[in-house]
């Protein structure tokens, strides 16, 4: 039986659709009329009609948000009427999902085309349930979730409902024990997340899932501020119930992309972007160039322009978390040049930062975490700067690893940058190093000149020139003086091995 609830200020306007459908005749099982928004927040909550014709101008703004949730709780299909062709009346009947807009005067053949056209979907989804013959279904259990086992006829669908914390499974599994289903599913609580399974497959099975999944989201969401995330699987009946599961375990990932709140399909999940997990050369120096200046701005975008995904396809979760780690160990470094390392409200928030990459179920809360501890690291940062009270020796090195590939990098430079004398910071390197500065130039110089034979095709003599050697033949000898070979014996011999 299905039931229609007409809402109207105007008691000719609700009798005469009632006469409308019952004249035609349109079988709906019950025909209930409301003339005020209270009296139709009562029947919605008493009868749970499956459709709605409402007035969009019967309910004031004050009660707008009231009445939204109420139709999306307990309402399948809802037609909008209006007195107004206004664009705010368009928006509202958006708002509903609502299958058409009604701009009175309206023809009576176009209301019962749609009305008609509304039952009959309605009445096909109770006719799957409650068809006359159901097929017999193998009693469900956790052993048919868990273990692979083809049992007769498994036309069901499954919900996977998660909490963003394990801790409030037991309340998410009482929530759904009292919750009002169209259609009761069985429910199994495991140690992180709740699984719903229903009895069969809708013949509008998408359709009626994403409503079901944002109703029951919004419920959720009025009473508990733990975010959920929800996966559907109404896939055919030659999947078994495990096979279900696992895809909906496998959907659930694509929560990293698309936050809580929201209604995943089995289906939705697309192959993994392969990506190069680790920053590159010109990447970490860009971000020692951003920490150099405190571009709070820049590292702002930078994490936007690179960790902003918003369409398939999308790179595999655990390699963005290994270059979010490398973007933090960037930080880190930064950290203990400045002596921030030991401030322990700094190590703690890095800490927490560490765990948030390693764990956090959603990228943009990740990102969110990063910048604003980059922030307060530039802060802190430019605190210590301005006292002299940071270490010089790290900075310089950073310097040369940001500006090595420069011919003309000097000692007077770097000595300039971190705000000492050329004297004293040679002195330094060479006591707390025991090496000059020349030669900690030509051993990063020489660590990336390798990197470059590796992993590139560059001529010898544009490496040479991409690392901060004026000549080639100088380059070589450097080369062949600090590694043993020659740059081309050590691209030979780097090559031999890839091979075998």
């Amino acid at each position: 039986m299905v039931k229609l609830l007409i809402a109207d200020r105007d008691s000719k306007e609700r009798e005469g659709l009632k006469w409308l459908v019952q004249a035609y005749p349109i079988p709906f099982g019950q025909v209930h009329l409301a003339g005020n928004p209270d009296e139709l927040i009562r029947l919605l909550e008493r009868e749970a009609p499956e459709v709605l014709c409402i007035e969009l101008d019967m309910i004031p703004r004050s009660q707008w948000e009231q009445f939204k949730k109420h139709a999306v709780h307990f309402v399948q299909r809802v037609i909008g009427m209006t007195a107004e062709a206004t664009f705010e009346r368009a928006m509202q009947a958006i708002e509903l999902h609502a299958v058409d807009l009604w701009v009175k005067p309206v023809s009576p053949d176009r209301m019962k085309r749609r009305l008609t056209h509304v039952y009959k979907q309605m009445a096909e989804n109770r006719s799957s349930f409650q068809g006359s013959h159901p097929p017999v279904l193998a009693p469900v259990s956790y052993q048919t979730l868990f273990l692979e086992q083809k049992s007769l006829n498994e036309n069901r669908s499954l919900l996977l409902i998660q909490p963003e914390q394990a801790k409030f499974v037991p309340v998410l599994h009482q929530f759904l024990e009292e919750y009002p289903f169209h259609h009761r599913p069985d429910l199994f609580p495991l140690s992180d997340a709740v699984v719903c399974v229903f009895p069969r497959i809708y013949p509008d099975d998408h359709t009626f899932f994403q409503q079901e999944g944002h109703r029951l989201l919004s419920v959720w969401s009025e009473h508990h501020e733990v975010p959920l995330a929800l996966v559907v699987c109404v896939t055919d009946s030659q999947q078994s119930l495990h096979q279900k599961y696992r895809s909906a375990k496998k959907a659930l990932e694509m929560r990293f992309f698309r936050g809580h709140q929201q209604v995943i399909f089995v289906g939705e999940q697309v192959d993994w972007l392969q990506i190069d997990p680790f920053l590159s050369t010109e990447e970490q120096r860009e971000w020692l160039q951003m920490l150099s200046r405190y571009d709070k701005e820049g590292i702002k975008a930078w994490m936007h322009r690179h960790f902003s995904y918003r369409n398939p396809p999308f790179p595999e979760p655990g390699l963005l978390r290994i270059r979010l780690t490398s973007i933090l160990a960037q930080l880190r470094r930064y950290m203990q040049s400045h002596l921030l390392d030991e401030d322990p409200d700094m190590e703690a928030h890095y800490h927490r930062v560490f765990a948030s990459i390693l764990y956090s179920p959603v990228l943009f809360r990740i990102v969110q975490d990063m910048l604003l501890f980059a922030y307060d690291l530039l802060v802190a940062a430019e605190e210590r700067s301005l006292r002299g009270n940071f270490n010089i020796i790290e900075q310089a090195v950073q310097y040369m690893e940001t500006h090595f590939y420069r011919h003309d990098l000097s000692l007077a430079e770097v000595a300039e940058y971190v705000g000492r004398n050329p004297s004293y910071l040679s002195h330094v390197l060479t006591s707390q190093k025991g090496t000059s500065f020349r030669e900690i130039l030509t051993g990063i110089r020489l660590r990336h000149a390798c990197r470059f034979l590796r992993e590139t095709p560059l001529t010898v003599q544009e490496i040479a020139d991409q690392t901060g050697f004026k000549n080639p033949n100088y380059f070589s000898r450097v080369f062949k003086e600090h590694i043993g070979c020659t740059p081309r014996a050590y691209r030979d011999q780097k090559n031999e091995r890839k091979t075998k």
